[in-house]
């Protein structure tokens, strides 16, 4: 007799897991179908001696990533802070610019104007728009009209905040700013806490890793499950004509449930034939939302030698010549493997992707010397690199963006159940989504979204606030006097321009009285 499940989970990314953990911990019978033949989807942790773990996809966490910090300390994983003592580094136009905290610094006061007011209109903006309802904000259909490459072009005055702001795009999303709505992408920053706590280490959302790899998070999920993952099964039909769901995996095995949670990215479910067919609006969001583009990077050396430079690894990149865009340190928490840990973003991930991994790795070494003035950088131990983009079963990194009117069009559906199949995955998440948090906040709530529909929760109880973890408390992030009401590079040279106009016509008014060619009476 076919066993019945009250739920099948398609996914075992963090949140199908986290979804399938909630369930079976609340006594429901669950079972996890994964394409892949291991668990994590977007995270994976690889173990060797030369790196002894080493994270090839997700793996930060930091304040206000509460779901996270709690699912770790729950199963026993724990974090270190990622090295930031010492000068970071932007290296654009050929030169090294050096500086403290979160943000470049420019002695020209037209760019640290723009550098400013870029991050302030992006907050101000992103205040105007509903976590849950992007599409409901004020100006959702203008701003969805827009790209960020035109959000910047308003925003941004010289030509140097726009390549540090395009920098700023391609890292956070992985995509080109033409390529994402100006809409999605302010809406994404938001649910991340912001411009300063979504580009932060410290007490941003780059703080920590965990030791020995995130990929350990899924994998313990695995564990509590018991024998409820089955791997290399990736789903081809859902079938939810009957009484009952019917799931067909490509091995032709069947399963059968009450309720089914897709917790995979969007554009993975056009794999599926559904029955009945899905929805017009949810098959046209599907097949429009693409995935970032990224190769993760890691470059192993004898010795940190960056540190005995007084660096602390961390690399922002705008030179087309040089694959990487962005580093931090990736040493171990003990000192042990020193490493550098960059991102080949978007447009360069797509150029670079079929050399081989020799000349990337040679090309990414050369730039890094570049950058720090060192030859120590041409001589690494070992490489290892991950192209996400390969992937059939993510289809990319990070995660799935938004094109220019999309949002407005179709995103009202991405949480919409549709009969009995329910959706997760980060893509969904009302919090840091595209992160590992994001995961996990959507498929707990689509796990409670079954216990409602099965009455074993209220409805008032779907939703749920997560306290905020006693072991990594955030730091409120506020902005000064000065950065709330410096004028903007435009404002300040059209002061400046009604100024001088002013003082001309004076002088002039000035001069033709003294010569008689006016008379006051």
């Amino acid at each position: 007799m076919t066993e019945i499940y009250d739920v099948i989970v398609i996914g075992g990314g963090i949140s199908g897991l986290s979804a399938a953990k909630l369930l079976h911990e609340s006594g429901l019978n669950v079972v996890v179908l994964e394409a892949r033949d291991r668990v994590g989807g977007r995270t994976h942790t690889l173990r060797n001696k030369e790196t002894q773990y080493v994270d090839v996809g997700g793996a930060y966490v930091g304040p206000t990533q509460n779901r996270l910090l709690r699912m770790a300390k729950e199963l026993g994983v724990q974090t270190y802070k990622v090295n930031v003592n010492g000068i970071l580094i932007q290296y654009d136009k050929g030169k090294s610019n050096k500086f403290h905290g979160a943000f470049p610094t420019s002695y020209n006061p037209l760019v640290f104007l723009d550098y400013n007011n870029f991050m302030r209109t992006m907050d101000q903006w992103g205040s105007e728009i509903p976590a849950d309802a992007p599409w409901k904000a004020p100006h959702a259909l203008e701003w969805d009209k827009i790209s960020m490459e035109e959000f910047i072009a308003k925003v941004c005055w010289t030509s140097t905040a726009r390549r540090l702001a395009e920098l700023f795009v391609n890292l956070v999303v992985t995509a080109e700013t033409h390529q994402v709505s100006a809409l999605w992408f302010l809406w994404y920053v938001k649910l991340c806490g912001g411009t300063v706590r979504v580009f932060s280490t410290e007490n941003g959302g780059q703080e920590r890793k965990f030791v020995g790899g995130s990929g350990q998070i899924s994998e313990k999920m695995m564990e509590r499950l018991q024998g409820r993952v089955k791997l290399e099964s990736p789903v081809v039909r859902i079938d939810q004509s009957g009484d009952n769901v019917i799931v067909e995996t490509l091995n032709h095995d069947i399963y059968q449930g009450k309720y089914v949670i897709s917790a995979i990215p969007p554009v993975l479910t056009t794999k599926i034939h559904f029955k009945p067919e899905l929805p017009a609006v949810r098959n046209q969001l599907i097949q429009r939302l693409p995935m970032g583009s990224v190769i993760k990077c890691m470059v192993y050396y004898k010795e940190a030698f960056w540190r005995k430079k007084g660096y602390c690894a961390c690399m922002m990149i705008q030179d087309e010549g040089i694959p990487i865009g962005f580093t931090l340190d990736d040493t171990k928490p003990d000192g042990s493997k020193p490493a550098i840990i960059g991102f080949i973003l978007s447009r360069k991930a797509t150029a670079l992707a079929n050399l081989s991994k020799e000349e990337r790795k040679r090309k990414i070494c050369e730039g890094y010397a570049k950058v720090m003035g060192t030859e120590e950088a041409l001589h690494p131990v070992y490489y290892e690199e991950k192209d996400w983009s390969k992937e059939q079963y993510s289809g990319g990194c990070y995660t799935a963006y938004f094109p220019p009117g999309i949002m407005t069009q179709f995103g009202s559906v991405i949480r919409t159940p549709e009969g009995k199949i329910f959706f997760a995955g980060t893509e969904t998440a009302t919090e840091w989504s595209g992160y590992m948090e994001g995961g996990i906040q959507a498929g707990e709530r689509a796990a409670r979204e079954i216990m409602f529909k099965m009455r074993l929760i209220a409805e008032d109880e779907i939703w749920v606030d997560e306290p905020e973890s006693l072991d990594v408390p955030a730091i409120p992030i506020t902005s000064t006097f000065l950065e709330r009401h410096l004028p903007s590079a435009q404002g300040l040279l059209r002061f400046i321009g009604h100024t001088t106009l002013f003082s001309m016509a004076a002088a002039v008014g000035f001069i033709a009285v003294k010569k008689g060619y006016i008379t006051l009476k």
